[in-house]
């Protein structure tokens, strides 16, 4: 019988029940999987977990929201044999879930994944950090890890429009930094900055039309824009997919970047919907390969090359 190691996260999103594990076991011992269930119950449990599991592992089942499954990478990219992964989406928003191709119900997005196929996707990193689908700073990044999880638990997404409708009133501030692309350096001041490796971000879909998870490249958007009625205008053609059309933004694919601002960030980087604690100038974003994660067929053909 194969192994499995179920790791959920008791305090995400308003859907996760501890009533459904019995279903899960059930469906999981019907897919020939022995399963071990750990909760997690502190920031980075997740992280601890997976990366002092044995090799012997078949799967490992991340249970919770962006922010359980970006811990469950990055326990695995410290291991020396990397175990294969799934993410069934409980949390709030639940992007990476949702570009997956996974509903509501969490029983039975278990089932589409175990019917689903193995594939390997891109990881991208920060300074080593993984994000699984995006990382920002500037404005309105700190809305994600700012908004109190009680808020979260009752109110759902709601609860991130409140919180960034106070943050909208605030004063923008412009960041000096330098980036390289290619060899070649350039300087200016932005107001916020997204770097992704996904097709929905922060509830909208389709924010880019033909993301690849296995194209070896992420995309990045930096914003110069201060005033709020730019930026409710923008943020009108990023809800409506038509980026191109926003002013005041930069537009880049890429492999590999180096960022460094002229002072350390007063406000911290968003990391897949988590703070990330750090004091540095210089950033260095890459692409981690060899990375397998066991999918729903739905969304396969639109999401990867290699079909």
């Amino acid at each position: 019988m194969k192994k499995c190691v179920l790791i959920i996260n008791p305090n995400s999103g308003k859907d996760l029940n501890k009533n459904y594990l019995f279903e899960y076991q059930k469906l999981l011992q019907k897919h020939n999987y022995e399963t071990i269930v750990y909760f997690t119950s502190r920031g980075k449990h997740a992280t601890e977990i997976i990366s002092s599991l044995p090799d012997e592992i078949d799967l490992v089942v991340s249970m919770g929201g962006d922010g359980t499954f970006n811990e469950v990478v990055s326990g695995n990219l410290k291991r020396e044999n990397r175990l294969l992964l799934c993410h069934i989406p409980v949390g709030t928003t639940n992007d990476v879930g949702n570009m997956f191709g996974y509903g509501k119900d969490p029983v039975a997005n278990l089932k589409l994944a175990l019917d689903g196929s193995v594939k390997g996707i891109d990881i991208c990193t920060i300074n080593k950090q993984p994000f699984v689908y995006v990382a920002g700073f500037g404005k309105f990044m700190n809305v994600s890890y700012e908004t109190p999880r009680e808020l979260k638990s009752k109110y759902g997404h709601l609860a991130y429009l409140v919180e960034g409708a106070k943050n909208f009133i605030v004063p923008t501030p412009l960041y000096d930094l330098t980036y390289k692309i290619d060899g070649k350096t350039y300087s200016g001041q932005y107001s916020f900055m997204l770097i992704s490796n996904a097709n929905r971000i922060a509830g909208i879909n389709n924010f880019y039309k033909d993301v690849k998870l296995d194209d070896s490249e992420f995309e990045v958007i930096l914003c110069n824009l201060t005033k709020r009625s730019e930026i409710v205008k923008s943020f009108y053609f990023l809800a409506t997919s038509n980026l191109t059309q926003a002013k005041g933004f930069e537009f880049h694919k890429l492999s590999e970047l180096e960022i460094t601002f002229n002072e350390v960030p007063k406000n911290a980087w968003c990391v897949d919907g988590e703070k990330l604690i750090s004091n540095e100038k210089t950033y260095k974003i890459e692409i981690e390969k060899n990375f397998n994660i066991l999918m729903p067929k739905k969304n396969i053909k639109k999401l990867f090359i290699n079909k």
